[in-house]
């Protein structure tokens, strides 16, 4: 091949001058890339760099747009075009001064020209306000550190400092300044001071700092050390543990990258983070069994292995955090399940530790692929039981027994296997007939959990019951009894609400409920055995009976919404049963009569449904729990900040709001309550069934409720989602309607909330709506548009070519339903009104649009007849061809009845639309005045 001379090299440059003419920027590169490497002349090479440089300027890649401007300058220090792209591109870049000095030195070449003066101008003010800002932040730091490691100053000037070093680590700038003026040091000796608010100043700031930032994340776990950040974790003030969880949690998804925000080049400058990764989950592992470590500690180190370690979508096939778990923490969270709080040398536990141990334990197992990976993990439990059994040493027997109670509430089925297996069965019953209380309420307390699954469950139903009624006849210890019954309540309780299935006497479950209640609401019994009374309350209130008696005793009620609102949230799932089988909430079973019919006739078991589940039962049921003060239970259930708050439970919580929601004059004592608040993280987060179940709660209130005042200030934003997500075609009609009935009222009150609804996509199922059968649907989807016809973005659609969105409005007003013909006249006017364009095309929709509008005009409502004039005038306001047309109609006749109407109240707006449009038309001279 030949090689290029200089003559190609120009060619190629005039090209890619043709192609950046044109807009064609890549081919335009392309170019001037292959002019570069065949051109030997510098001036020549110093103007195919400079016009390069105006491309990538073009296509925003501002690093390779300096580069070339510099490449040109190097061959010319007085090219103009090339320095003044520099400094276009420095300042994209945020290096301010450099690109000041490029436009000063634009400015000496050429004195008189503005645009250079301009940017010399408003670059010279930037660089100022930049270093006015810098250098404010860099004092205000120091002087921030300075007052807080003062010996002299008070408490109060600390506390302050203190929050606004918070607020200043919040800002990328202020977090960025603290972090480059050696803030982590002085933060960490605000740690070593041991003072509770210095710690808790310092952890917080940290937090800030990290958010987001893979980089400043990564020197922060260096710098301060991923064994001192869980010492501080360990500490018994449950604030600061906190704070450092929520520290732990900033660092870890700023290291995933489940944080996404982009911080350009310093983020490449971070190696691979997966050894810190790693380090952080080892650590969070060395936590669980540190006797060093408080109980609120160690359920914060349980919590963040919780949310981080079992993948959160099975599509994800990297599952490798749970193996590497499993493998290096599994008999670790087993001890913690295992632990006695009344033994001596044990572990700090809260009263919630086992139970979030035993759901960490149930999300690992449920996140294993295959078969070898589960066998794997039952082989490590069952070694891990056996290996704890010691005939010489009750207290290690009962840690056995305690951690296969701890796996029976978390994988079921590994428990259920392990009570099945030689000996457990003996060393239950042996623990049974022991001396010890202590060992008593273990066994019994395993008793119960292995009998949760009924149908999993039949060993313990053929060898429990008797165990249970012995221990519960003999003993005198209110906590064992208690105990005993809860799981005779279990066993008992097997055929759920079926009226035929019950496994008791007549009367039985109403004393057992009885006695339940009594200890719920004995003040000396203490709360943890209490928390048992609910517990069997959950498994009896599938009897009808018991809900009704449950309700009418106002004080058990009360007594459970206090234990609902404690720290102890081991409770939350039996609260949750009892509101769902009182308020019949649960997932019922279509029962389909010819299937009952067939049933009969083959002498199979028939489903019976109690008396007292019919549907004024429930409601009476569902006054007596408003009453009784459920909403302010739920709303502090609800915030519960912890794992035990299960996708499961909170699906829960939704049915029994939607059940409460059910008759409009409740809504107000539900939103006067706090429901409104609480459910809409229900809506957002949980099972999809759980999440529909709140949005349509929400939707309830929504639809008759003052949004302003049911969800006061930003919160009033977060409702549009789950009310958008109820209008998709697997939902139920009334879910669609009560959800467009809510969108329409929040429509109502501004453009913010009108653009809010927009972005979240709602305006295609909306008009879908719009042409469904289903009348009220309709009407109610139409309302919704007639609402955000206001905006521009709603208006452009209408204008569209190639859609009927238009003509089905004007149809629509044709409709015999008088709500469905006000809210799509209303439409009409305020799309006729903004838009002059639609007004013609109104023409061309259907042939029956004059008819149409002389009916609206006509129409006895004057609510629909005023809207109807209201079309008219506008239609007269777009253009004089289509006045004319209207007014050589039966419109002018129509219009001339009305206006000569006498004033009247009722039909007032209308007279006035008409004598309006009559002016319109004296003014284009289409009428002559009436002599």
């Amino acid at each position: 091949r030949t090689p290029l001379r200089l003559g190609d090299a120009v060619q190629l440059k005039e090209e890619g001058n043709k192609h950046f003419q044109a807009g064609q920027i890549d081919n335009a590169i392309d170019c001037y890339t292959k002019a570069i490497k065949s051109c030997k002349d510098k001036s020549v090479l110093a103007v195919i760099f400079r016009n390069r440089s105006a491309c990538y300027l073009k296509k925003e890649n501002y690093n390779n747009a300096a580069s070339d401007a510099s490449r040109a300058i190097d061959i010319d220090a007085k090219d103009i075009k090339a320095l003044y792209r520099r400094c276009q591109a420095l300042e994209k870049l945020g290096k301010l001064d450099m690109a000041f000095k490029d436009v000063q030195r634009c400015a000496t070449l050429e004195p008189k020209n503005k645009t250079f003066l301009e940017t010399l101008r408003r670059l010279g003010a930037d660089i100022q306000q930049k270093l006015k800002t810098t250098f404010s932040t860099d004092s205000r730091v120091q002087n921030m550190f300075d007052i807080l490691l003062s010996e002299e100053l008070d408490s109060d000037k600390k506390e302050k400092a203190a929050n606004n070093l918070i607020v200043l680590a919040r800002e990328d700038a202020g977090a960025e300044r603290i972090f480059q003026n050696n803030g982590v040091p002085l933060l960490l000796q605000l740690i070593e001071t041991g003072k509770p608010e210095m710690v808790l100043a310092a952890v917080r700031t940290l937090s800030g700092m990290c958010t987001g930032h893979k980089a400043r994340a990564t020197a922060i776990v260096h710098l301060v050390g991923i064994d001192k950040l869980c010492s501080i974790m360990g500490v018994d003030t449950e604030e600061i543990v906190l704070a450092t969880g929520n520290l732990f949690q900033c660092v870890y998804d700023a290291l995933t990258g489940a944080d996404k925000r982009d911080y350009g080049k310093e983020e490449a400058l971070v190696m691979d983070s997966t050894r810190d990764l790693k380090a952080i989950l080892m650590a969070l592992l060395s936590v669980l069994n540190s006797k060093k470590v408080s109980g609120h500690g160690r359920d914060q180190a349980l919590n963040l292995l919780n949310k981080n370690v079992p993948r959160k979508d099975k599509k994800n096939q990297d599952h490798s955090k749970t193996l590497f778990t499993i493998d290096n923490g599994l008999k670790k969270i087993l001890k913690v399940c295992g632990q006695i709080p009344d033994l001596p040398d044990q572990l700090p536990l809260t009263e919630n530790t086992q139970l979030i141990a035993s759901v960490l334990l149930n999300k690992l197992y449920d996140d294993l692929r295959c078969d070898p990976e589960r066998d794997n993990f039952r082989d490590i439990c069952d070694e891990y039981i056996k290996g704890s059994f010691d005939p010489n040493d009750m207290d290690k027997n009962i840690h056995a027994i305690n951690t296969l109670s701890g796996l029976l509430q978390g994988p079921f089925d590994v428990g259920n296997a392990l009570v099945g297996k030689q000996g457990v069965m003996e060393m239950i019953v042996a623990l049974c007939g022991s001396e010890r209380e202590i060992d008593q309420l273990v066994a019994i307390e395993a008793i119960i959990h292995a009998s949760t699954k009924m149908s999993r469950a039949s060993f313990m139903i053929t060898n429990g019951v008797s165990l249970l009624k012995d221990i519960y006849k003999k003993t005198k210890n209110d906590k064992i009894k208690i105990r005993a019954l809860v799981g005779l309540c279990k066993l008992g309780s097997a055929g759920g609400d079926d009226y035929s299935m019950r496994q008791f006497a007549e009367g039985s479950t109403e004393k057992l409920a009885k006695q339940c209640r009594k200890w719920l609401c004995n003040p000396s019994i203490d709360a943890r055995t209490r928390k048992w009374a609910v517990e069997g309350l959950a498994y009896l209130t599938n009897d009808a009976d018991v809900k009704d008696d449950f309700v009418e005793d106002e004080a058990a009620m009360r007594a459970m919404f206090e234990l609902a609102k404690s720290p102890d949230k081991t409770i939350l799932y039996a609260v949750a049963c009892i509101l769902v089988n009182c308020t019949n909430s649960y997932e019922k079973k279509e029962i389909i009569p010819e299937m009952v019919q067939l049933a009969k006739f083959s002498k199979q078991h028939v489903p019976e449904q109690h008396p007292k589940d019919k549907k004024d039962f429930i409601e009476r049921r569902v006054k007596r729990l408003l009453k009784g003060g459920v909403i302010s239970a739920l709303a502090v259930m609800v915030n519960a900040d912890s794992t035990l708050l299960t996708d499961q439970t909170k699906e829960m919580l939704s049915r029994v709001f939607l059940a409460l929601s059910e008759d409009p004059k409740d809504r107000g004592t539900i939103v006067a309550q706090g429901g409104g608040k609480a459910l809409i993280p229900l809506s957002l987060e949980g099972t999809e069934k759980g999440k529909a179940k709140a949005s349509h709660a929400l939707a309830k209130i929504a639809a008759i409720s003052n949004p302003e005042i049911a969800f006061p200030g930003e919160r009033i934003y977060e409702v549009v989602r789950p009310l958008v997500n109820l209008l998709q075609s697997d939902k139920e009609g009334i879910e669609n309607y009560e959800a467009l009935r809510g969108l329409t009222n929040l429509s109502a009150l501004s453009e913010k909330l009108r653009v809010k609804i927009i972005k979240e996509k709602s305006l295609p199922e909306i008009e879908n709506y719009m042409f469904e059968e289903n009348d009220q649907i309709r009407q109610a989807a139409t309302e919704c548009m007639c609402n955000l016809v206001v905006c521009k973005d709603v208006q452009e659609r209408y204008m569209e070519d190639g859609n009927d969105k238009l003509k089905l409005l004007v149809l629509l007003c044709s409709e015999d339903d008088e709500k469905l013909q006000i809210a799509a006249a209303g439409g009409l006017a305020m799309l006729t009104a903004a838009q002059k364009k639609l007004c013609t095309k109104v023409t061309l929709v259907t042939v029956q649009w004059l008819e149409i509008l002389q009916r609206l005009c006509l129409h006895d409502n004057p609510n629909i007849q005023h809207r109807g004039i209201v079309i008219a005038y506008n239609m007269m306001c777009a253009g004089e061809e289509l006045a004319k047309k209207l007014i050589e109609s039966e419109l002018l006749e129509i219009l001339s009845v009305v206006a000569k109407l006498e004033d009247q109240p009722r039909k007032q707006p209308a007279i006035d639309a008409a004598r309006t449009c009559l002016s319109k038309a004296l003014d284009l001279g289409l009428i002559k005045p009436f002599s």
